[in-house]
């Protein structure tokens, strides 16, 4: 069975071409630390917030050397099961279901919009060691141009119920898909403002204790802020480029303005 509720993320990491530069960059920003490699699958790399097991970093595959991003998995209790919803209602495998050790199994794949996520069954690796401090996974979104398809899809795969906000004038619409009634993933649209090479992704954030300290120590390591810092109910946070090429949030949970927007049920 799931170690973890079905469709919660559940662990994060990415391919980088310079694992030492990223090592660099992110134990900097978020303050990471990170254990031994494993030559035994690839050179993966976990990294740590105060001793807690928070993401990994990883050489890419051979014929795999496109830019980096970070990828999040969400918990299954059968990954095959997942990857066959996920065929059945028009979402495309990447990676073919495959166990790793005992640490778990896990499949790669694609959701109709473009959006590319892993699917993680747990076994002695149950995913983070800790989420919601500093150095660690906080949240994530969608961000794709055909909300349709990922509104439709992800909870067709996941046992996803789904709330809505209205955001302007306009109608556009941000939503929550949420299990057994709490929040796990966001889903954004993407807007003109999003150069067209730049494909549909999950933005992952991590936590950190100030914001605009994160933000400068990006810059000054050779990343860029590409959106913020901004106060909000939920946080004050940024959205970084990395040197590689990799975008993520950091977000400080502390500092937080606004009232809590209203939800709907749909």
């Amino acid at each position: 069975m799931a170690l973890q509720p079905e469709g919660t993320p559940c662990w994060a990491d990415a391919m980088f071409a310079d694992v030492e530069g990223a090592k660099r960059f992110y134990g900097d920003v978020l303050g990471w630390t990170f254990g031994e490699s494993s030559t035994e699958f690839g050179n993966y790399t976990q990294a740590y917030a105060d001793g807690k097991a928070v993401a990994a970093v990883v050489p890419p595959m051979p014929g795999a050397e496109e830019q980096s991003a970070w990828c999040l998995y969400l918990a299954s209790p059968d990954v095959e099961a997942t990857a066959r919803k996920i065929r059945d209602n028009g979402g495309q495998i990447l990676m073919e279901p495959m166990k790793v050790g005992d640490f778990g199994s896990m499949t790669l794949a694609r959701d109709p919009g473009g959006v590319v996520f892993g699917v993680w069954q747990g076994g002695t690796h149950e995913g983070f060691d800790v989420r919601g401090v500093d150095g660690a996974f906080c949240w994530a979104e969608v961000f794709t141009r055909e909300p349709d398809k990922s509104d439709a899809f992800f909870p067709a795969v996941f046992p996803y119920t789904a709330k809505a906000m209205d955001m302007d004038a306009h109608g556009e619409e941000f939503r929550t898909f949420h299990v057994d009634g709490d929040p796990v993933l966001g889903r954004m649209r993407m807007g003109e403002e999003f150069p067209a090479d730049v494909p549909p992704y999950i933005n992952v954030y991590f936590g950190v204790p100030d914001c605009d300290a994160a933000c400068a120590t990006a810059v000054e390591r050779g990343g860029a802020v590409v959106w913020g810092p901004m106060n909000t109910p939920f946080g004050r946070f940024a959205s970084i480029l990395d040197p590689h090429g990799a975008t993520f949030s950091v977000i400080d949970g502390s500092t937080t303005e606004g009232e809590m927007p209203e939800m709907r049920d749909i």
